[in-house]
């Protein structure tokens, strides 16, 4: 804090003039993320949450690159123009607002065109009209927030008509969505792809901005996207999306006819085998189920015995329901050692994984199942578990479908029914 409080004790004395120049050093004020990245590159992708400073440092690079002789001829590119006009030129962080008053652009609006003192040129497109960008040349290029451009095509012309130069970059800044041309320009090794949060830029943010925003949305799918910037992709052959997870957030669960704790045990000894698969759920009035906890890990027996015990008391739960393929009785015994006083439901899988994960996911198929936040690593293996070769055990899945199959009544037809449990 001395130091910096003598940095702005210096910053004060300059003349006028000095503390301007000074103060609109992007390489002294800016983070090191936002500066330009070091060696040969073709595409500077900036993927980052809402707030991180994006725009801040699209700008940066124009004016450094148009002020310093680097480029002379620049594609200014967004969804629309008014995003382009908005955001790029006349936004807080946009040109006219970063550039000194003696190397500030011209700005024409009619003509879409920025003209440096030097002679430099920026010119804005619109991605909604891609046939703006067939044609013209440039040596450099910002394009903003491409995940929302409706037309791939737009990307494909621009990179036509980026020729000029010895050396034609291009930097996108944009929130990540997992589009097709997000993923292959992070694939592509002429890219190079920095990642960030919104909480990085927390000190340049309003009061309380981020507290609020982590309060509403972690947890979330839209918050992983926006704030934390994470790429959240699908894989083919999952039985759940990511689309169809979002649906199913609620931030608080109703009252709850009946709770259980679902537990694929381990039997690893030390806990270093497989996850141990712990879920909590319910089941309201209605009939739709609930998941309100994901307390799977690395567990040897007595850590996830006592681990599942102490869930279902938190919870309220009249069951643990426990798979017994591995262990079988052992499993219960477990359980009661642990001080297990409510029932113990042993279930044995009798089918695939995946078939006994369809009838479940249909259920969310039918809106008849919510999550609370806090269950990332659940989705993720939902989102991400195909049943293909080389996909690791679903355990957090498997957990969570035996939940559901004995809140939802799909318990009702087992394959064999026995005094001990049912087999699936």
């Amino acid at each position: 804090m001395a130091i910096a409080v003598d940095i702005l004790e210096e910053v004060r004395a300059l003349d006028p003039i000095a503390r301007e120049r000074l103060l609109r050093r992007w390489d002294v004020w800016g983070r090191p993320e936002q500066q330009p990245p070091p060696g040969e590159w073709r595409t500077w992708l900036i993927l980052a949450g809402r707030g991180w400073g994006k725009s801040r440092t699209g700008a940066e690079w124009v004016r450094a690159m148009a002020t310093r002789g680097r480029a002379k001829r620049i594609a200014l590119v967004a969804r629309t123009a008014a995003d382009v006009r908005d955001v790029l030129i006349e936004g807080e962080s946009g040109l006219l607002a970063i550039h000194r008053a003696d190397e500030r652009p011209v700005w024409e609006p009619s003509r879409r065109r920025l003209t440096w003192p030097n002679g430099a040129i920026a010119t804005t497109y619109s991605a909604d009209e891609p046939d703006q960008l067939r044609g013209p040349q440039h040596d450099s290029a910002w394009v903003d927030e491409i995940c929302a451009w409706r037309y791939p095509d737009a990307w494909d012309q621009l990179q036509l008509g980026l020729r000029l130069g010895d050396d034609p970059r291009v930097v996108a800044t944009t929130t990540p969505r997992p589009t097709a041309l997000v993923r292959a320009l992070v694939a592509a090794p002429s890219t190079v792809v920095t990642r960030g949060r919104t909480a990085d830029n927390a000190r340049n943010l309003a009061p309380g901005v981020v507290e609020a925003l982590s309060a509403r949305y972690a947890g979330t799918r839209l918050g992983r996207q926006e704030l934390e910037g994470e790429i959240l992709d699908d894989t083919p052959g999952a039985l759940w999306t990511r689309a169809m997870i979002e649906s199913t957030s609620a931030r608080t669960a109703p009252e709850l006819r009946r709770v259980v704790v679902a537990l694929d045990p381990s039997v690893a000894a030390d806990g270093g085998g497989d996850e141990c698969g712990i879920v909590v759920a319910g089941v309201d009035y209605e009939g739709r189920a609930w998941v309100l906890r994901d307390g799977s890990g690395n567990l040897s027996p007595s850590d996830w015995s006592r681990r599942a015990v102490a869930l279902a008391e938190e919870h309220g739960a009249d069951c643990i329901v426990a798979e017994s393929n591995q262990g079988g009785a052992l499993v219960e015994q477990t359980l009661r050692a642990a001080g297990a006083r409510t029932r113990v439901r042993l279930v044995h899988a009798a089918r695939g994984k995946r078939a006994r994960a369809e009838p479940v996911a249909a259920l969310y198929e039918q809106g008849r199942v919510k999550h609370l936040p806090g269950l990332q690593r659940l989705e993720d293996e939902m989102c991400t578990w195909s049943s293909a070769a080389g996909d690791p055990s679903p355990n957090r899945l498997d957990a969570l479908v035996w939940a559901c199959f004995d809140l939802c009544g799909l318990a009702a037809a087992p394959r064999v029914a026995s005094e001990t449990g049912y087999d699936f």
